[in-house]
């Protein structure tokens, strides 16, 4: 069984759910974990609080939401929810709107959700899933496709074998620059959509042959700012990017967190690949 699974209850799957707006969508969301007395009212409105605060961060992908907060004594164990919406609403994002799919995360602590938070991520950067997700007409039928997520790390994106030797081998050359070879992913609680681009990005290390060269640490706004100076750059939401400011290191914005091929472009550039 995958961990997402083991996090996701078929009674937390809702399937063509009206909502009027952003605000009732994560509410309902949340209402799901709180029926298992996973997490309390306060949690479900702290996800809200959240995006009024930091603006659309956790739409993530197309047509995407990953609705979060900080653990907190109103999380009383790690569940998560599954919303997919009848008619999609908008979040406020410049990309990614409208919303069909929200995905809710009541986190008990900063770890419990990671090996779940990787398998999601994949899942939803696959096409084909991600459109059999959209077609299934049960919560039994979404457990069967996430619980089939094939396990390891797959970039999607073409690559040859003799790109990746080659970028081995210019990571390899970096180590002689001045560099640190850590990249941070950010979001504003450090533990949901930062985790999202932190698995991508790997994703994409991997496939490159740069997994043992570049560490990736997924954080919080704060945490990044003290964290900066041990980077080479950042990765985050338009949202986030603008609440960071100058951080005296490049900040780089994604739109897709479960795309490769946006962050294959991305490191390109950032290591004149």
């Amino acid at each position: 069984m995958s961990e997402i699974v083991e996090l996701l209850d078929s009674s937390a799957i809702a399937l063509d759910h009206e909502a009027d707006d952003w605000r009732e969508a994560i509410r309902f969301a949340g209402s799901l974990i709180e029926k298992s007395d996973a997490c309390t009212e306060q949690y479900t409105q702290s996800m809200i609080n959240s995006v009024e605060k930091n603006g659309p961060y956790i739409v993530v992908a197309p047509g995407f939401a990953f609705a979060h907060a900080r653990p907190s004594e109103a999380v009383h164990r790690t569940a998560m929810s599954w919303v997919r919406l009848k008619t999609p609403v908008e979040f406020g994002h410049a990309k990614n709107d409208p919303v069909s799919l929200v995905v809710a995360l009541a986190a008990h602590d900063d770890s419990a959700h990671t090996k779940a938070m990787q398998q999601l991520a994949k899942v939803l950067g696959a096409p084909k899933k991600r459109a059999a997700l959209d077609q299934a007409a049960t919560p039994e039928e979404v457990l069967a496709i996430l619980d089939g997520a094939p396990a390891g790390r797959q970039a999607s994106h073409p690559n040859s074998q003799d790109e990746s030797t080659a970028r081995s081998g210019a990571a390899a050359d970096q180590q002689t620059q001045t560099t640190t070879n850590k990249i941070l992913t950010v979001c504003g609680n450090g533990l949901g959509t930062s985790l999202f681009l932190k698995n991508t990005l790997e994703q994409v290390l991997d496939h490159w042959g740069w997994g043992s060269y570049i560490t990736v640490e997924a954080t919080d706004t704060i945490s990044a700012k003290g964290k900066a100076k041990e980077a080479d750059l950042i990765l985050t939401s338009g949202e986030i990017a603008r609440t960071l400011g100058d951080l005296g290191i490049p900040v780089k914005v994604i739109e897709n967190f479960t795309s490769t091929a946006e962050l294959d472009a991305v490191l390109r550039d950032s290591y004149d690949v």
